[in-house]
């Protein structure tokens, strides 16, 4: 990894959607055991994959992984704390509005 270069590489991987009502996500697992770190970016190749209402669907799929170059990687550390924060600003309330 270079301080200024990024890279990119193939990993295989499963995608998981499930759309229940306990549960609406989406999931890519790396099969090959690629691991992502800050400032990375993922890409899953294909077609998108709709779940129809109360079932979970798994794809095997092609994911290129683009991977941040040292200076990405540390800006993404240094100001992370501070996105994560702005998603701490809310509340929940059991109050009805009306």
């Amino acid at each position: 990894m270079g301080l200024f270069t990024r890279t990119r590489e193939e990993a295989p991987c499963t995608v998981e959607v499930s759309h229940r009502f306990e549960e609406l996500s989406a999931h890519v697992r790396f099969d090959n055991g690629a691991v992502v770190w800050p400032g990375d970016e993922v890409q899953v190749l294909g077609q998108e994959i709709m779940a129809p209402y109360g079932e979970v669907v798994r794809e095997e799929r092609t994911a290129i992984i683009t991977r941040a170059s040292g200076l990405e990687r540390l800006w993404t550390r240094m100001t992370g704390d501070f996105e994560f924060m702005e998603l701490c600003e809310f509340s929940f309330s059991e109050e009805v509005l009306s």
